[in-house]
C-alpha cells in the first residue's frame, strides 16, 4: 500500500489507505482532532484509532507514506511538533510523514489540475483561513489563529458580530437593526436580553451559537443594512487573503482557481456569493472562482499521490472513487 490519507477536522476524522494505482482500499471515519483542548498526544491517539481500523480493513500495518491535513495545525512549529507524533506511531515504513494544515486538503481536493496543480483556497466555515501553493513547493498561509492574527469573521465571528449590533440596538446604542428581533426569535424568545440572558447563564449552549450565522444571511437577504454590512465585510476578508495569497505565490496576473471551501461558503448565500465574485473581479480579474464540493479528505489523498509521484493514471481512479 502506498498513502495513509488523513483529513482532520474538529468534529471528524476522515482517513483512507490508497494503493500506488490510486484505489481507495479502505476507509474509516472518526471523532474530532482538538489538540489544543487535549493535548497533541491524546488528539494523534483519535487518529491512531480511525488509522487502526482502517489498517485493519485494508489488511496492512504500515505504508509507505502518510499525508494528514490536521485542524489546528495553524503554525509550522505546530506541524512540525504534531508530525513529530504521528511518525513516532509507526504508520509509515519508509518514515515519511507529512502534516499540513487542514485548508490544504480543500485546496488539493478542488485543484483539478494534478500534472501542476497550483492555486488558493479560502476556507470559511467556524473560522476563516487561506492557503496557496505551487507545483515546485512554495506555499502562501496566514496564521489564522483568531485576532491577535488580524483575523475576522468565519461562522463563529459571524455570529458574535451579529449578537453585538443585536444587542445594542435594542438597548439604544446602536443602529437599527432586524437582527434584533431575527435573533432571539430564532432560540424562541422575546427580546435580545431574554436572549442574552439565557446564553449568559447556560441554558442556550455555547455550542448552538452558530445557529446565529444563518439566521444573519436571512436578515441581510431582506435588505437589513447592519446584516448586509457584515455579509459584504465578510466577502471583502475572503477576497483580501486571496488577493495577498496570490500577490505572494505570483499568480495575481495568471489564470489560476479561487477555491471556495467551509460550510459558509459552500452554502451559496447569494449575496456573499456575488460580492466575492463582483470583487475578485476587479482585483485578481484572471482568478477563476470556485466553490469546492469535493471531500477534503480527496485532498489528502491527491497530496500523498504527488509525494510518492504517483502515474496519471492514479488521480483519476482516486477522483473517481470519491465522485461516486
Amino acid at each position: 500500500m502506498s498513502v495513509l490519507a488523513i483529513d482532520a477536522g474538529n468534529s471528524k476524522t476522515d482517513v483512507a489507505v490508497v494503493a500506488a494505482d490510486g484505489t481507495v482500499v479502505a476507509a474509516a471515519r472518526g471523532g474530532g482532532f482538538q489538540p489544543p483542548r487535549v493535548g497533541v498526544r491524546e488528539a494523534v491517539d483519535v487518529l491512531a484509532d480511525v488509522v487502526g481500523r482502517a489498517f485493519a480493513q485494508a489488511g496492512v500495518d504500515t505504508v509507505e507514506h502518510v499525508s494528514a491535513c490536521l485542524a489546528n495545525a495553524d503554525l509550522p512549529v505546530e506541524e512540525r511538533e504534531l508530525a513529530a507524533e504521528v511518525r513516532r506511531r509507526g504508520w509509515s515504513a519508509a518514515d515519511r510523514v507529512e502534516v499540513r494544515n487542514d485548508t490544504f486538503a480543500v485546496l488539493r481536493a478542488g485543484l483539478l489540475e494534478d500534472a501542476e496543480p497550483r492555486g488558493v483556497a479560502v476556507v470559511c466555515g467556524a473560522g476563516v483561513n487561506c492557503v496557496g501553493m505551487l507545483p515546485d513547493g512554495r506555499t502562501a498561509r496566514f496564521p489564522a489563529i483568531g485576532k491577535i492574527s488580524g483575523d475576522w469573521g468565519g461562522g463563529g465571528g459571524l455570529a458574535e458580530e451579529a449578537l453585538w449590533f443585536a444587542a445594542r440596538a435594542e438597548d439604544g446604542r446602536g443602529e437599527p437593526t432586524a437582527l434584533m428581533r431575527a435573533l432571539p426569535a430564532h432560540f424562541g424568545l422575546g427580546s435580545m436580553y431574554a436572549l442574552i440572558e439565557a446564553m449568559h447563564l447556560g441554558r442556550i449552549p455555547v455550542a448552538r451559537r452558530h445557529e446565529c450565522t444563518p439566521v444573519l444571511f436571512a436578515v441581510a437577504a431582506e435588505g437589513d443594512a447592519v446584516a448586509r454590512g457584515l455579509v459584504e465585510r465578510m466577502a471583502e476578508e475572503i477576497v483580501a487573503m486571496s488577493v495577498v495569497a496570490l500577490r505572494r505565490l505570483d499568480l495575481l496576473e495568471a489564470e489560476v482557481p479561487v477555491l471556495l471551501g467551509g460550510s459558509v461558503l459552500a452554502a451559496r448565500h447569494a449575496l456573499l456569493d456575488s460580492t466575492i465574485r463582483e470583487l475578485l473581479s476587479s482585483r485578481a480579474p484572471k482568478a477563476h472562482p470556485r466553490v469546492v464540493t469535493e471531500p477534503p479528505v480527496l485532498g489528502a489523498v491527491l497530496l500523498g499521490l504527488d509525494a510518492v509521484g504517483a502515474p496519471p493514471d492514479a488521480y483519476t481512479k482516486a477522483r473517481g472513487h470519491y465522485a461516486r
